[in-house]
């Protein structure tokens, strides 16, 4: 996925855009970049990988290279940004997070009419920030042309812009997919998917973009270019998984949704009759532990981490490019408490069971250190799409995924006209979906959220929701 930071100020910007950018790390695994406007300068950019080192170590340069009153940075799990483009609408920064599923057709269909060309990347394909701001410098302004561009692209697009005269444009997805906040202090403003990030560095919270609304920014105003529409699709799993624990997104906290989550699974449990004999309740780490707490405290079972993992030097499981040595290196980050292990029977909750292959690896990390039993939660329903919007789950197609996979095994293509079936716990098939799952993962027993609980646990009305990758709903 990915998400951006940006200020326009009237003093320096650069120290706030660092610093708020790093805060969205956890979004992003492979480029980092920031750009900055200086009345002298112009723009300046600077663009780093960062798999295999933080974004601090890769920018802590910068202050000796640029300066600014007004800077956008990004991180992102795909193509360098953000990129300077000059074309006939001005010459600007721009950065952008979502994706396009239509990309192939649209370069086709720019490139027929246009005679014009793309920067190739090392891989061949075009930097898909190029490809948005190509779309936008169709339109003779910049309203009009992201407002062609999010309507042109399949998939989602929320874009941050740094004008070559400081001021910021920002335009959060047309059915508001991700948050985009904004901040005030008494220097400017400030744009950014985490809200903490803003109030960590001393801005008040101003308000949040509606969906497909797009504002500018200079120092002294926040001017509305194009006011927000009413439908949302706001994704789900910004609180069950990506989103920080200490950010807010339509008004609803991270972790105290988390918690709501882990009562609603365990109510669910003593309802369904699934609440066996637990000695420790944990959470895997880190996002599971939130939902793990709320379970504990609703089941009165025990609260207790069995393993911690060892982040000093592995901070981030998902960094190396082949699954193997993601394995290898997910493994060696966990390390046992063994009186906590040891002969117990032990309950953990997972922010969500996409592709089990990490998971896997778990299970069987507990019963070689001793686990009597072990039974596995997952705080969302089952994942049956790969996400179209976010591509937040990594699949690359819906087999990847260890639901679709089971019912694939279970039923072959006949299958998919059940899922719904599949789904809901109280059917006979979501029955054999969930003891197929744990008599291939050797879980004790196993359940996931329902599509019920977890709308409840968020607290905004279905309909602002997206739920797409659990029931394929648009």
């Amino acid at each position: 996925m990915g998400g951006f930071f940006g200020v326009v100020s009237k003093e320096d910007a650069l120290s706030d855009v660092f610093f708020g950018t790093d805060y969205h790390s956890h979004l992003g695994t492979r480029r980092a970049g920031i750009a900055v406007w200086d009345k002298v300068e112009g723009l300046q950019r600077d663009i780093h990988n960062i798999q295999n080192s933080p974004f601090r170590t890769k920018f802590e340069s910068v202050f000796n290279e640029m300066q600014g009153t007004s800077a956008i940075g990004c991180i992102s799990d795909y193509d360098p940004q953000p990129l300077l483009i000059t074309s006939n609408i001005g010459t600007y920064a721009i950065c952008v997070i979502g994706q396009i599923n239509n990309y192939d057709s649209l370069i086709k269909q720019y490139l027929s009419f246009s005679g014009g060309h793309f920067l190739a990347m090392t891989s061949g394909k075009v930097n898909s920030t190029e490809l948005v701001a190509a779309l936008i410098d169709q339109k003779s302004n910049f309203e009009d042309g992201i407002r062609f561009a999010q309507n042109s692209i399949e998939g989602s697009a929320t874009i941050l812009i740094m004008k070559n005269n400081g001021n910021l444009i920002a335009a959060r997805d047309k059915y508001g997919r991700l948050p985009v906040i904004i901040g005030k202090n008494e220097n400017g403003f400030c744009v950014t998917f985490e809200s903490f990030a803003a109030l960590k560095l001393g801005y008040e919270i101003y308000r949040e973009l509606g969906p497909a609304e797009i504002v500018e920014l200079s120092a002294d105003n926040c001017e509305v270019l194009a006011k927000p529409e009413r439908k949302m699709k706001i994704c789900s799993f910004l609180w069950s998984y990506y989103g920080y624990p200490t950010s807010c997104y339509e008004g609803v906290n991270v972790e105290l949704m988390r918690y709501r989550n882990g009562e609603i699974l365990a109510r669910n449990d003593k309802e369904n009759g699934l609440d066996a004999e637990i000695d420790y309740v944990g959470g895997v780490p880190d996002s599971g532990t939130p939902h793990a707490i709320g379970y504990a405290n609703e089941s009165k079972n025990k609260f207790a981490r069995a393993f911690i993992k060892y982040t000093p030097t592995w901070a981030r499981s998902f960094t190396p490019q082949r699954q193997q040595e993601r394995n290898r290196v997910a493994k060696m980050k966990q390390i046992p408490v063994h009186d906590l292990i040891t002969d117990k029977n032990l309950l953990f909750v997972d922010d969500s069971i996409v592709r089990g292959t990490q998971l896997k690896g778990t299970v069987d990390f507990l019963y070689e250190n001793g686990a009597k039993s072990v039974h596995m939660r997952s705080a969302c329903p089952p994942i049956m799409y790969g996400c179209k919007y976010l591509n937040f789950s990594r699949a690359t197609n819906d087999m990847e995924l260890i639901a679709r996979r089971t019912i694939f095994e279970l039923e072959g293509e006949e299958g998919e006209k059940y899922i719904d079936e599949y789904i809901d716990s109280k059917t006979e098939r979501g029955q054999k979906l969930r003891k197929t799952i744990a008599d291939n993962f050797n879980f004790a027993s196993l359940e996931f959220q329902s599509l019920e609980g977890i709308i409840e646990a968020i607290g905004l009305p279905k309909e602002c929701l997206c739920t797409y990758c659990w029931n394929g709903k648009e």
